[in-house]
């Protein structure tokens, strides 16, 4: 087929005007940069020869424990109603936020969020931004949550930040050609159109090494997302082929939410940890390479040969070998073989090198303290969060971003149950009180009141570190220790996944709990037998009685006879 006498689809041309715009500004060629030197790759096309690649990587021990800090906590979303002038809906309003908590957190579990949580924030800090795209699975009445690489997202007005203000937003995806194929006949395209579904090879802007190389054929998928008349509306696009002219999306937010690390003045991406650190690293791993180089080179003593006065050069490397002269007239032995002291380097270059990497884990706030100068063992729940809260303050811009990003999920998963469902189906679970049985029961909330539903959203965060557990474990020991709560108490309040193994803890009331069973239905036992004997010790006396009486009255018989 003949390309050059296709025309291009207009979105493809606009495509190609922002991936020009993002070539410019060294998108592409940045993302590869800074997951190489989180990854380790830091020496990318360098070739030498006789010296391995010497790297410290502090820049990836640097976003470990940033990202881990921010998301040892756990989030929950919560719906709260907004519907306060109307007294007699409020009611109504407040159990359906309820049950919408209920499906936001079963939503949560069934998409891995937590996974992907942590994922956004590592590729945030990585690489600038993160981006969740939130499509709708109707059958299940489900929002399912997919992780858009930074190069794949195009922003009508880059230098805007808030992205429900674009004037439209343009999103990639690589597409077999068969996939393709499939969407363009569903949408009823001619086959004569159809036929313009042909594959590229334009990988080099995809977002890492390996993603460069692919299997199968495919074709870059563009859509469009814009909106008119506060509805959101977009149309897909292949280079040659228009699939679907203009769709009506039904929703008036875009389906994307996106957290940028850190925020910078005129730039809608924002700037992560990895980019600042990188001439550090890089200087750090030279200097490191230089003193291996230079240790190589003199810290080892060397052979000075006069091979023509030598019978046996050969065995010159070997150990314990003889090694024989030949004729040298008045030449002395260290004339003819020697070997150099070795050198000696300066102390200067290492500590530079420690210098660079002490430094700039301290000011980017990720030392080897964690808990501060307090030992744990003899410290206060208290004391410990104290110090943990005060080395997580510069931190906070990142775990209120992260906090946004998440309640910018749930408006949207909102705006689709309002749309998509017809009756949303919630499971809600219920526990007989007798026997403790638990069961999941199906509520339906009707569309009716979803459409007049007005809700706030707020994300819950619970810190849940390895520090936070021991100080609530702690916590709830001394309280245990103070009779303030008993044992059973202490073990029901512990998380599941509390440090307290509560599972044993759990195990060990169930065998004392069965074993003083045990020991009431014999007590009960016993008493019943005390009880019986006790009753025929009492009839025995009773027939001894009647028997005395009997014999007392023969008796005063007899003498009245």
């Amino acid at each position: 087929m003949n390309t050059e006498e296709i025309k291009t689809t207009d979105i493809w041309s606009l495509y190609e005007k922002h991936s020009n715009f993002m070539s410019r500004r060294n998108i592409y060629t940045d993302t590869d940069k800074n997951f190489r030197m989180y990854n380790g790759d830091q020496w990318y096309g360098l070739k030498v020869k006789d010296t391995e690649k010497i790297q410290n990587n502090f820049i990836k021990q640097i976003v470990k424990q940033k990202v881990s800090n921010i998301t040892s906590n756990l989030f929950a979303i919560n719906y709260s109603p907004e519907n306060i002038e109307n007294s007699e809906f409020f009611e109504t309003a407040q159990k359906t936020c309820d049950l919408l908590n209920k499906k936001a957190s079963k939503v949560w579990d069934k998409d891995f969020m937590d996974k992907k949580v942590k994922k956004w924030t590592k590729q945030a800090a990585i690489n600038d931004e993160a981006i969740c795209y939130v499509t709708y699975d109707k059958e299940n009445d489900l929002p399912l949550n997919e992780v858009i690489a930074k190069n794949d997202i195009m922003y009508g007005n880059e230098n805007e930040e808030e992205i429900q203000f674009q004037p439209y937003i343009l999103i990639r995806q690589r597409k077999t050609i068969i996939e393709l194929e499939e969407m363009a006949r569903k949408e009823q395209i001619p086959e004569e159109l159809i036929k313009n579904l042909i594959t590229d090879s334009e990988t080099s802007t995809l977002s890492g090494d390996s993603a460069k190389d692919e299997v199968e054929d495919k074709a870059w998928l563009i859509t469009k997302f814009y909106k008119r008349n506060g509805n959101v509306y977009y149309s897909q696009a292949t280079k040659y082929c228009e699939i679907k002219k203009e769709g009506n999306l039904g929703t008036t937010l875009y389906p994307f939410a996106h957290f940028n690390w850190e925020d910078q003045e005129g730039n809608a991406r924002g700037i992560g940890e990895v980019r600042q650190l990188i001439p550090n690293q890089i200087e750090a791993n030279k200097i490191a390479m230089r003193r291996a180089v230079t240790s190589k080179n003199i810290s080892y003593p060397q052979k000075v040969v006069n091979i023509d006065a030598i019978e046996n050069p050969n065995d010159i490397n070997k150990v314990g070998a003889l090694v024989k002269f030949r004729d040298m007239g008045g030449l002395r032995a260290s004339d003819v073989f020697m070997t150099t002291t070795p050198g000696q380097m300066g102390t200067d270059s290492e500590k530079l090198q420690n210098e660079l990497i002490s430094l700039s884990k301290d000011l980017n706030n990720a030392g080897d303290s964690t808990t501060g100068n307090i030992n744990p063992e003899t410290a206060s729940g208290r004391a410990i969060l104290a110090v943990q809260n005060a080395q997580n303050q510069p931190l906070n811009d990142q775990l209120i971003g992260l906090k946004a990003f998440l309640e910018d999920i749930a408006r949207i998963w909102f705006e689709m149950w309002k749309i998509y469902s017809n009756g949303l189906m919630i499971e809600v679970e219920s526990q007989d009180n007798i026997t403790g049985q638990v069961t999941e029961n199906l509520e339906q909330i009707p569309s009716f009141i979803l459409e007049v539903l007005n809700t706030s959203v707020k994300v819950d965060i619970t810190p849940k570190g390895a520090f936070d557990k021991y100080a609530q474990e702690l916590s709830l020991e001394n309280l245990f220790t103070q009779d303030k709560i008993t044992f059973d108490e202490y073990v029901e309040a512990l998380d599941t996944d509390s440090v307290m193994p509560k599972v044993k803890l759990e195990n060990i009331l169930k065998k004392r709990k069965e074993a003083q069973q045990q020991i009431d239905v014999l007590e009960q036992q016993a008493q019943v037998m005390k009880n019986q004997m006790q009753m025929q010790m009492n009839n025995r006396n009773e027939i001894e009685n009647i028997a005395l009486q009997g014999n007392q009255i023969i008796d005063q018989s007899m003498q009245n006879a």
